[in-house]
């Protein structure tokens, strides 16, 4: 996996702590509305909302460690979360002040103040990623039998513990250098004053297209620099009365963005709107509307701002530029307001009561500005430089998915069906099951690792509803759908687990039916070849490259002692059944299995060589011994990752063990094969 492709990763899962805050923003705001001075001293009430509020913002880091190590497991399971909060409690514990003082045999004066600060949204993350990668490595060790009941998940937290220890003897000698280099960072902004927030709130709006801007938000949001932009403000009067917060200062990283996801962006997409061709608009509109109006009263912008960031960059760079400038005068004018998850509506008014909320309603009157400046600025844009956004797009040939015939097409309105049926036609749009490695998602994207991202069908995307498509690179994509993305995300799991093909995610596209029609009719294959009597055709069980059995790097499967067949080096992660039949063997390694056909061929698909010695770490099985499964039905999930990392090669035969008992094979393939959908090879009747 590419570095950008690991960032992502962790930017995706810090989405699952990242969604707490909208909870504590909402307790403490109606806790604020309710007595905006007293910190709930003249109500019951208001206390109690705003205790429950802070008992989320101050356990931040807790949650950062939880969150990620969970979000970044590959089947998200709860022992990876546990192993985090155990890893979080090891690291801090031993690298407190006071710990520091014994094991360093220093006075406690001497001892250095970044471990006053261990306890951060920084290390929290950190914890996180280590606990996750510990957890994918370990959950699924077998230990000896006398040693059992530790053995797999509950093994992750022993060995977190242990590993955190070397952790926290590094971050002894680390923690004070990578503390004070973020305090720099952080003061070299902070001390520019409005510009700095400017400068911020610029970049912040520069990686949202590769989803990276939660980490440069941390800096400024969550105490990691001493800024700690979020919790102050929803400290209120206590921040102020013990002076972590100032009046007009305090939330200058927020105020500004207000004015631009309530009003402006709705003005772009005004202008949008009204730069479209006449017979588009009405298309135009449905998308332009829902987009603006999510964006003004929740503060989700991406749905609108994907709409014209990659077929108009030009704009979105002067979309940033104006984010900047926004924040730069609210932060300049004193106009504070804060928020717990976005600039939307519903914020601005839980903030506005808040103690630290200064001349707030005047973003209001900032915002009709630039909503005016955003409307006349797109609009001249679009006309001048021509521009291809929604709606002015040349009629085009398109292919309607990967591997099919072109058809001319125009953009067809927003998809609307049911999650199940959209979760069915996004795999068809990534190429389908055999092309999905994993699937998550955040607020308002899919953020897929496939394994080879020329197989995403943009067009067809866009015609589902999606309002764009960002290939990170080979392998990860996202797609921008809007708030239901971790919905649909779910439904796609279902079926990626039901091994869904292509086809049947056309088929159940909730699109028109004559773009359903040209779909179906371009993916119609050729006629199947007659076959004689008794053979049988074998599908490629796993996505990859098939190879000849002599590039094997064992001797007994390239000598053919084992049986005839083929081998596939893997780029897939799901391994299916080649042909009807009944698992007879499933190895408790989950490495290899024996398949026996309907005509009695016995099939060995036999993952890497030496794969028995990873005890069956990297391998998940997805059917029970002794079933019998359907060709393209799920066996096994491969982890890519590890097994090149680990495994003595991946080549993977695939033969028929009792070959004497028939004519031999036949057609054998070369070059790439998809799972469950190419023909590997013949088998010949004797």
């Amino acid at each position: 996996m590419s570095v950008l492709g690991y960032l992502q990763k962790i930017g995706r899962a810090l989405m699952v702590p990242v969604a707490t805050l909208p909870a504590a923003a909402i307790l403490m705001g109606i806790g604020y509305w309710i007595d905006p001075n007293g910190w709930g001293g003249e109500s019951a009430t208001a206390a109690f909302l705003i205790k429950s509020g802070a008992a989320i913002i101050d356990n931040m880091s807790i949650l950062f460690a939880v969150g990620v190590a969970y979000g970044m497991s590959k089947d998200k399971d709860g022992a990876a979360a546990l192993a985090g909060l155990v890893g979080y409690y090891v690291l801090t514990t031993l690298c407190s002040p006071g710990a520091v003082a014994q094991l360093q045999g220093l006075k406690p004066e001497d001892v250095p103040a970044a471990f006053g600060k261990i306890n951060n949204q920084f290390v929290g993350i950190l914890t996180g990623v280590i606990a996750a990668e510990l957890y994918n490595r370990f959950s699924h060790v077998e230990l000896h039998k006398a040693l059992a009941f530790f053995s797999g998940k509950r093994l992750v937290p022993i060995v977190t513990s242990f590993v955190m220890m070397i952790v926290a003897f590094v971050m002894m000698f680390a923690w004070p250098v990578i503390y004070n280099g973020l305090v720099h960072f952080g003061e070299s902004i902070k001390d520019m004053g409005p510009l700095g927030a400017g400068i911020y709130a610029f970049f912040n709006r520069l990686l949202i297209p590769v989803g990276l801007h939660h980490a440069l938000n941390s800096v400024f949001w969550f105490n990691v620099a001493g800024i700690n932009d979020i919790p102050n403000f929803l400290g209120g009067q206590q921040s102020i009365d013990a002076g972590k917060a100032v009046l007009g200062v305090t939330g200058m990283y927020q105020a500004g963005f207000f004015p631009i996801m309530m009003f402006g962006l709705p003005g772009a997409a005004l202008a949008i709107y009204h730069t479209a061709k006449p017979e588009n608009k009405t298309r135009v509109a449905s998308i332009m509307i829902a987009a603006a109006f999510a964006s003004f009263f929740t503060g989700v912008t991406e749905p609108l701002e994907f709409s014209f960031m990659f077929v108009a960059p030009f704009l979105y760079v002067i979309h940033a530029l104006l984010t900047g400038i926004s924040v730069y005068i609210a932060a300049s004018m004193q106009w504070i307001a804060g928020f717990g998850f976005s600039a939307g509506l519903v914020d601005m008014v839980l903030s506005s009561r808040n103690p630290l909320a200064k001349d707030w309603f005047m973003l209001i009157a900032q915002g009709i500005v630039f909503f005016v400046i955003y409307y006349a600025g797109f609009r001249a844009a679009i006309r001048v430089f021509n521009l291809k956004t929604p709606g002015r797009e040349d009629d085009e040939e398109v292919s309607v998915l990967p591997g099919a015939s072109t058809v001319v097409a125009t953009p067809a309105p927003a998809a609307s069906g049911s999650l199940d049926d959209l979760a069915k036609a996004y795999i068809g749009v990534v190429g389908g099951v055999a092309n999905l490695a994993a699937i998550d998602a955040c607020i308002t994207r899919l953020r897929l690792s496939v394994n080879d991202s020329s197989l995403v069908n943009e067009a067809e995307a866009k015609r589902l509803g999606a309002a764009g498509v960002v290939k990170l690179n080979k392998q990860n994509v996202q797609i921008i759908i809007g708030p239901k993305a971790e919905l649909v995300a779910d439904q796609m799991r279902k079926w990626l687990t039901a091994g869904t093909t292509i086809r049947e995610a056309v088929q159940a596209a909730p699109i028109s039916s004559e773009q359903k029609a040209a779909t179906i009719s371009a993916l119609t294959p050729p006629p199947a070849p007659q076959l004689a009597v008794g053979e049988l055709i074998l599908v490629a069980p796993v996505t990859g490259e098939a190879v000849p059995l002599s590039e094997v790097p064992d001797a007994a499967f390239a000598s053919k002692a084992v049986g005839d067949g083929i081998a596939i080096k893997p780029t897939g992660r799901l391994v299916v059944a080649p042909t009807s039949g009944t698992l007879v063997k499933i190895f408790n390694s989950n490495h290899a299995f024996a398949l026996q056909a309907d005509n009695g061929a016995e099939i060995i698909v036999h993952i890497g060589i030496e794969t028995v010695k990873l005890g069956g770490q990297g391998f998940r099985r997805l059917a029970e011994q002794g079933a019998h499964v359907n060709a393209g039905e799920p066996v096994l999930e491969l982890d890519l990752d590890y097994l090149a990392e680990h495994a003595q090669s991946l080549i993977s035969p695939v033969v028929i063990s009792n070959i004497d008992q028939f004519g031999g094979i036949a057609n054998l393939a070369s070059g790439p094969v998809a799972a469950g959908q190419s023909a590997l090879f013949t088998l010949k009747p004797r």
